[in-house]
């Protein structure tokens, strides 16, 4: 799933290399165009956007808002395998391609969608207003919120702190991957309590968002470079790497499997939970 580093670098890329351009066609590509589109204007998705031209590229936590003249928005929550990707119109079409806009530079921009689980949402009321789900309400972006509104948006929450971190009403743009390497940085155990969190325990999460977002995010955009469909995640520490040795103390990496997601982490480095995984 693409979270807050790889939009990031998403956003970076497109506000570059498409922001002033016009879009001259609009394909939707059945069948996974006709489950992701969602046109809240109800007067046509491909009539809406043809002849508007792209004015700024945003990201909201997991979500990216393409801005047109003459005022439209299209706002996309890729979910778990969306994608976007700049081609050729001569490029072959990735399996799963959902939409393809055709832009007056002569490249297409192209939404891939493996499962067909996100959505992209066609409004002409900025995102906050539009009855687009999940989106208003979300928290500040998190590499936005300070340290003392990070603890007092805290407070509220007392379930286990992985659950807590990768809720979008708590902070925006932090999902299951980058959650598991924020708890590895921080010395955490994924299924700890929030509130048996100390002080100081606090602060190496705060620190650790940040640290492990900003650092992401720097290489996201060294291994992606312009090829914005990939997501690059050999870098992380903890994630995904399941029986490996940790790079910090050598024991093998555990996962545990539950709500069906993955959570891997730690047991030397992040003592605290009395868990059965591998």
């Amino acid at each position: 799933m693409p979270e807050l580093p790889e939009l990031e670098v998403v956003r970076e890329v497109l506000k570059r290399r498409v922001v002033g351009q016009t879009v001259t066609a609009v394909e939707v590509v059945p069948p996974g165009g006709l489950i992701v589109v969602r046109d809240l204007t109800r007067e046509g998705f491909e009539a809406g956007l043809t002849g508007a031209t792209l004015t700024d590229v945003a990201r909201r936590g997991k979500f990216l808002i393409l801005t047109f003249d003459p005022t439209l928005y299209l706002v996309i929550n890729p979910k778990l395998t969306g994608r976007l990707q700049l081609a050729t119109p001569s490029e072959r079409q990735r399996a799963n391609t959902c939409v393809r806009l055709t832009l007056s530079g002569g490249e297409e921009l192209r939404y891939v969608d493996q499962k067909t689980m996100g959505q992209l949402y066609l409004t002409r009321e900025p995102a906050d207003r539009a009855p687009i789900p999940d989106f208003a309400g979300l928290g500040p972006d998190a590499l936005a919120v300070s340290r003392d509104e990070f603890r007092a948006r805290l407070k509220p929450f007392r379930g286990e702190i992985k659950g807590v971190l990768i809720r979008g009403d708590f902070v925006a743009g932090i999902g299951n991957a980058y959650a598991d390497e924020i708890l590895w940085t921080a010395r955490i155990h994924p299924y700890r309590k929030r509130t048996s969190l100390t002080s100081d325990e606090l602060d190496r999460l705060y620190d650790a968002v940040r640290s492990t977002l900003l650092d992401a995010t720097a290489k996201v955009r060294a291994q992606m470079g312009e090829a914005i469909h990939r997501e690059p995640r050999d870098f992380m520490n903890v994630h995904l790497k399941t029986g490996q040795p940790c790079p910090r103390c050598g024991a093998p990496i555990s996962m545990v499997g539950a709500n069906q997601r993955i959570t891997n982490f730690c047991r030397v480095c992040q003592p605290g939970g009395l868990i059965k995984g591998m």
